[in-house]
């Protein structure tokens, strides 16, 4: 039977049905709204990123709405048959594994297509890993940049964190546990060692905030044997007023050294360019650090 609420969640007995698009826990299970939960239960499906995370869910709540899976590797193929549910009257709740649907997770397809056949998309708000870690971080949120997961190949990784390089607003990332430290890495190297949050296993046991500079993140990261729960790293904008620091020009050049090929002379120019400072400044620390290391470079 299709779905009938109140208010905002009534559906038209003689017309299509509704999609419902429910955000659910990003960790803690007890993190979702009520109406969340009673649409859920009075659904005649939920369409979930994964039914056995999606279940637990369910059965912690003691719903018994059906299940039907709906990820990025079927989306394409079952969609259309979703979409035959809607217009034939029937409820649907998107759900994901954490968080808000469609929102660097599956869902998009579905939601356009819906929209494109005349059905009523209703959200259903909740939890959000960006805004959670935004609301604690410390950092500007009158506006940011959101860019979820970056690209998998690192010449298409590159080139997104190359046009962030003069972005002002605090940027907002997903990454695996697997994949943050290169992703820090880069973004120092591309970006520069600006102040950043690194949220983890938020709203779980184990909830930590790691906050301070690019460098001084990654060296935590690095002291650790395994890294475990999705990532939210959080960089702040440039500070215009900010003198840059004899550290982070070392570390810079340390990393240069390390990475790439190129000449003092190059090396020196680059890390000038990048920060905006004298060639010679650059140029003696450069010397002193390759010295030190007996011509690593």
């Amino acid at each position: 039977m299709p779905l009938s609420l109140r208010t905002n969640d009534v559906v038209d007995n003689d017309g299509p049905g509704q999609l419902y698009v429910v955000a659910t826990p990003i960790g803690n299970m007890d993190d979702i709204t009520l109406r969340a939960l009673h649409i859920l239960e009075k659904v005649d499906h939920v369409a979930a990123e994964d039914t056995r995370h999606t279940g637990r869910l369910l059965v912690r709540h003691k719903i018994k709405s059906p299940l039907i899976s709906y990820h990025e590797h079927n989306e394409r193929e079952r969609t259309p048959a979703l979409i035959k549910k809607l217009k034939a009257g029937l409820s649907v709740a998107l759900v994901s594994n954490a968080g808000t649907p469609s929102v660097s997770d599956p869902g998009f397809r579905l939601i356009q297509e819906a929209i494109a056949n005349g059905i009523r998309v209703t959200p259903v708000p909740g939890a959000n890993a960006a805004v959670t870690a935004l609301s604690v971080s410390g950092l500007p949120t009158d506006a940011f940049t959101f860019i979820g997961f970056p690209a998998r190949k690192k010449a298409k990784r590159h080139g997104q964190l190359k046009k962030l390089a003069d972005e002002p607003r605090t940027i907002v990332f997903y990454e695996s546990p697997k994949r943050i430290k290169t992703l820090i890495d880069e973004i120092i190297l591309i970006i520069g060692d600006r102040y950043g949050v690194l949220s983890r296993e938020m709203t779980k046991l184990n909830e930590e905030f790691i906050r301070g500079f690019l460098t001084e993140i990654l060296h935590n990261l690095s002291q650790r044997s395994v890294i475990k729960g999705e990532c939210t790293l959080l960089v702040m904008g440039p500070d215009e007023d900010e003198t840059v620091s004899i550290e982070t020009i070392r570390a810079e050049v340390k990393r240069c050294f390390e990475t790439t090929e190129i000449s003092l002379a190059e090396l020196v120019k680059e890390v000038a360019a990048k920060y905006g400072l004298p060639r010679n400044k650059v140029y003696e620390e450069a010397l002193k650090i390759k010295e030190n290391d007996h011509g690593k470079a």
